[in-house]
This record gives C-alpha cells, sequence and structure tokens, in this order.
C-alpha cells in the first residue's frame, strides 16, 4: 500500500509537491517536478523487517575547486527501522520512535545541530 500522492516536503519554508513517480513491491517514490528532491518509503522482508523513509536532496553550486563553474551536489537523510520479525508490534516501535524523536528534537534540535557539527 502507497502513501497519499501527491506528498509534500518543506524545506527552509518552501513547500514542495511530490506527486509518486515510481512503485514497486513493497516501495515507492515521489519526486518533485524538478526532479531534486526524491521522497522514498519501503519496506523489506527476511530474517528482520527493515522500514525505510528517504528524502534524496540536490542543488547546483559553485564548484569549490572552480568557482565560475557550477556543479550538483546531493544529500539524503533517512529513517530506518529494523525489527526482528515477530516481538515488536507497531504501537511499540511507534513509542521508541517517539521517545527518539523527542531527544533529538529538543532544545530546537540542538542534538542535530551538534551531530552536524562533528559530536558524538
Amino acid at each position: 500500500m502507497a502513501f497519499a500522492d501527491p506528498q509534500t516536503i518543506t524545506i527552509s519554508a518552501v513547500t514542495t509537491p511530490l506527486p509518486r513517480t515510481d512503485t514497486g513491491l513493497g516501495n515507492s517514490k515521489y519526486t518533485s517536478a524538478d526532479g531534486l528532491i526524491d521522497l522514498t518509503g519501503s519496506s523489506s522482508y527476511g530474517k528482520r523487517v527493515r522500514r525505510v523513509l528517504r528524502v534524496d536532496h540536490s542543488k547546483v553550486t559553485s564548484d569549490p575547486f572552480i568557482p565560475a563553474q557550477n556543479v550538483k551536489v546531493g544529500m539524503s537523510h533517512y529513517l530506518v527501522f529494523d525489527l526482528p520479525v515477530a516481538g515488536y508490534t507497531n504501537a511499540e516501535a511507534l513509542a521508541i520512535y517517539t521517545g527518539f524523536k523527542t531527544q533529538y528534537t529538543a532544545s530546537s534540535d540542538l542534538l542535530i545541530t551538534k551531530l552536524l557539527g562533528g559530536e558524538s
């Protein structure tokens, strides 16, 4: 089952629609009109159940080695649930995620700001 179509994402106060552009067995992909933002949701099943929500973002910026030229760069951010096949309910996994989210969003995302700065 896929997410609602379209999805939207807001980055730096700009909301971008992401219509569904691909579906497969256990995954769906949503892409911005300019192709610079992708949102992917996927689930895979084996010895463990892995559920991933991922955003890939690209932009064009000046080349640090040749400033007169532009280059396309990109980054990704993902959220992964790695679960045993049995033993955790969706409610228990959600409670763990909620506690984790509370930790990393506390004090205006201070923990993430420190992580991006190289602290651990």
